[in-house]
C-alpha cells in the first residue's frame, strides 16, 4: 500500500506494538504509538524494584535469536542463569535439569520497551473508537475527547478483549478476536532485610496456588536488596480476582514459605498486582490477523499462544503484511 505523511497508528505499546513499530520505522514510514499507560511496555511491566509482569524470555525462532543477539550487543539484555528448581506436593523441592537460555532486560524488564521505542512519537491515551473516513483513512478517537489522524493504516496490538470492541469496523476480525479468552494472574513482590537462607533462585511450582517464584535480585543489574516475586496460577487468580491486595500477599507469601520449606521473615515492603489478561487460554497459531482492504492489522502474543518471543514475532508479522499489501 502507499503510505503518505499521515503515516500509521500502532495502538498498544507492548512488545507486539513496539515490534511492529520498529519494522515500519526501519522501512522509513512515519509511525505514532498509542497506549493507555503513560509508558510503553505492556506486560513487560513497569519500572520498579521488582519485575512484576514478564519474568524472562527465551529465543527459539531464528529471527528472534538474531534480535536478542543485537540487544545483548547493545547492552539492553543479559543472560540470567538462576539456580532453578521444581516443586510439587508429591516430590517436594528439587533441582531442575532445565538448561534453556533465559534472558532479561536490564536494569528491569520494562527497560527493553524504552529502548525499542526510541524516538517513535507516543500518545498516552485510552483509545475508545476507530473510524474510517469516506476517503479510506483512519481516525483514532481517545477517551479524553481528542481525535488523532487521519492515518493511512492501523496496527492494533492490544489484548484480545480490548481489541474486540474496537473492531466493529471489521466484523469478520471482530468475530475471531471475540472468541479468544485470556486468563489472569496475581503477582506479588516481597522485599526482605536479609537474604533468605536458600539455594533457590527460581522455581516452577506444579501444584497449589503458585505457578512461579523467583529471587528477583538474582537477575543481572538489579541492584542491592533481597527481592522476591511470586506469581499465581490462572485458576487461583480467577477464584481470587476480587480479593484485596493484603489477602493476596498473605496467601501467596504462605505458599512461598511452604515451597521453600521455611517460614518467611516479615517483609520490609510488599506489593501485589492483578493482571487480568496475563495468559491466553489456548495456543493459537494465527501469527497476526489482517484486513488488507481496510489497511487494518491485528497482533499480540495471544495470536501465537503467549510468550514474549511470540509478541515480538506477531508484531513483526503484522508490520510485514502491511508493507507487502
Amino acid at each position: 500500500m502507499r503510505i503518505t505523511q499521515q503515516g500509521i497508528a500502532v495502538i498498544g505499546a507492548g512488545l507486539a506494538g513496539l515490534s511492529a513499530a520498529r519494522v515500519l520505522t526501519d522501512a522509513g514510514l512515519p509511525v505514532t504509538l498509542f497506549d493507555s499507560q503513560p509508558r510503553p511496555g505492556g506486560r513487560l511491566g513497569h519500572e520498579g524494584p521488582a519485575d512484576m509482569a514478564a519474568q524472562y524470555f527465551t529465543a527459539r525462532h531464528p529471527a528472534f535469536r538474531q534480535a536478542t543477539r543485537e540487544w545483548q550487543n547493545r547492552g539492553w539484555i543479559a543472560d540470567w542463569t538462576p539456580h532453578l528448581y521444581l516443586h510439587d506436593h508429591e516430590y517436594g523441592l528439587r533441582p531442575s535439569s532445565d538448561d534453556i537460555q533465559r534472558m532479561v532486560a536490564v536494569p528491569h524488564m520494562a527497560a527493553l520497551a524504552q529502548q525499542l521505542r526510541q524516538a517513535t512519537p507516543f500518545e498516552h491515551c485510552a483509545v475508545e473508537r476507530l473510524r474510517r473516513t469516506t476517503e479510506g483513512d483512519w481516525l483514532v478517537h481517545a477517551g479524553n475527547g481528542t481525535t488523532h489522524g487521519p492515518f493511512d493504516a492501523l496496527v492494533l496490538a492490544v489484548p484480545a478483549d480490548v481489541a474486540a470492541p474496537l473492531l466493529e469496523v471489521a466484523p469478520p476480525l471482530q468475530q475471531d478476536v471475540a472468541r479468544v479468552h485470556l486468563r489472569p494472574c496475581w503477582s506479588v513482590a516481597l522485599t526482605f532485610a536479609q537474604p533468605l537462607q536458600t539455594q533457590v533462585e527460581a522455581c516452577f511450582v506444579r501444584d497449589g496456588p503458585l505457578d512461579w517464584l523467583a529471587r528477583n535480585s538474582s537477575k543481572p543489574a538489579r541492584g542491592e536488596g533481597e527481592v522476591w516475586v511470586v506469581q499465581s496460577t490462572s485458576s487461583w487468580a480467577e477464584r481470587h480476582a476480587d480479593s484485596s491486595e493484603q489477602e493476596v500477599i498473605a496467601e501467596l507469601s504462605q505458599a512461598m514459605a511452604e515451597v521453600l520449606g521455611q517460614p518467611l521473615p516479615e517483609p520490609g515492603a510488599s506489593q501485589a498486582q492483578f493482571w487480568p489478561q496475563a495468559r491466553p487460554a489456548e495456543q493459537l497459531k494465527w501469527g497476526a490477523l489482517a484486513a488488507p482492504r481496510l489497511n487494518l492489522y491485528v497482533c499480540g502474543d495471544w495470536c501465537l499462544g503467549g510468550r514474549i518471543e511470540n509478541a515480538w514475532l506477531s508484531g513483526r508479522q503484522a508490520a510485514r503484511a502491511l508493507l507487502d499489501s
